[in-house]
């Protein structure tokens, strides 16, 4: 008789993070490298990880700027069903502007989301079923 393997429980794209690839040279790969067989840094990724904290907090009053001047949210803005459903019903479009992570919520159908969405500009991370991404593409800037 056989046994049917276990099945692992499908994990859930994290809300808290975005996966990139980038190319690194070798000297720059090496250094890296060196760095963590030294111990400043537990792996590349944490070194990276922490290059990338250290570049944004010395850019951070651009960004502040940038970001009022544009009038974005800032962080993550999540959208429901019910929450379009209430723009629809009030007969108003929205116009989306994020930097960090805009969702939509599996329950949002295309036709609601063009129903009710003007404009998405999305500076970081967009988190929508492929149908409601294919949506609004022409939308997006």
């Amino acid at each position: 008789m056989k046994s049917t393997p276990a099945r692992r429980p499908v994990k859930e794209k994290s809300a808290d993070s975005e996966k990139i690839t980038i190319n690194v040279g070798f000297v720059d790969l090496g250094q890296i490298d060196l760095l963590v067989s030294e111990g400043f840094y537990g792996n590349r990724t944490d070194f990276i990880r922490t290059a990338i904290r250290n570049q944004l907090g010395s850019h951070a009053d651009a960004v502040k700027q940038a970001v009022a001047r544009k009038t974005l949210v800032l962080g993550l803005q999540h959208f429901s069903a019910d929450d379009l459903r209430a723009v629809k019903a009030a007969k108003q479009m929205l116009r989306i502007r994020v930097l960090g992570l805009a969702s939509f919520a599996h329950d949002v159908t295309p036709e609601l989301a063009l129903a009710t969405i003007e404009s998405l500009d999305v500076l970081g991370a967009l988190h929508a079923s492929p149908a409601v991404k294919a949506a609004l593409a022409s939308r997006q800037r």
